[in-house]
Formats: structure tokens, C-alpha cells, sequence
């Protein structure tokens, strides 16, 4: 484990790589092992199983799945009507 001193940021290295380990993948999303196991089990999330070995996922994946389900801010709403309703006027 990394000893970090008072004034430094931490940046674990498996941040600049494309694809993850388990491990990685569990630090990146924060989340339990039992709860990626049973995302992967259950289809919910993309990984990779190369020769049916260790799991592995694209870290892309892994932001697509911790970005679904947005809930916009009030001010983005009336932002996105504002323009609906300006681009229905236009047509």
C-alpha cells in the first residue's frame, strides 16, 4: 500500500490505463467485489473473460455504466424545455 504524505494526491496508476483488472475495477467504481461480481453475473455490465480466465473490463465500459439513469438538476430541465420550446416555434 501507498504512503501518502500530508499535501499529496494520490493517483493510483491503474488511472491511466484502458483496461482494468478486477481489483481495478473495484477500486475505480468503488464498489464491493460481490456487487461486480453480480453485475457481471447478471449481465448488467460489460467485462472480458479472456481463455476463461480472470475478468477484465475496458475502463470506457465502466463510465458508460456509472453515468446511465442521469437525474438533471431543475435548472437543466427548464434549460432543455427553453429549448424545445424555442425549437418548436421555429418549425
Amino acid at each position: 500500500m501507498q504512503t501518502i504524505n500530508k499535501g499529496q494526491i494520490y493517483s493510483p496508476q491503474f488511472l491511466y490505463k484502458e483496461i482494468l483488472s478486477f481489483q481495478e475495477a473495484l477500486q475505480y467504481l468503488d464498489i464491493s467485489s460481490a456487487s461486480l461480481y453480480k453485475m457481471t453475473s447478471e449481465s448488467k455490465i460489460t467485462f472480458y473473460k479472456p481463455n476463461g480466465g480472470k475478468l477484465y473490463f475496458r475502463k470506457v465500459d465502466l463510465d458508460n455504466w456509472m453515468l446511465q439513469n442521469e437525474k438533471k438538476s431543475i435548472s437543466d430541465l427548464q434549460d432543455d424545455l427553453i429549448l424545445k420550446i424555442s425549437d418548436h416555434g421555429k418549425h
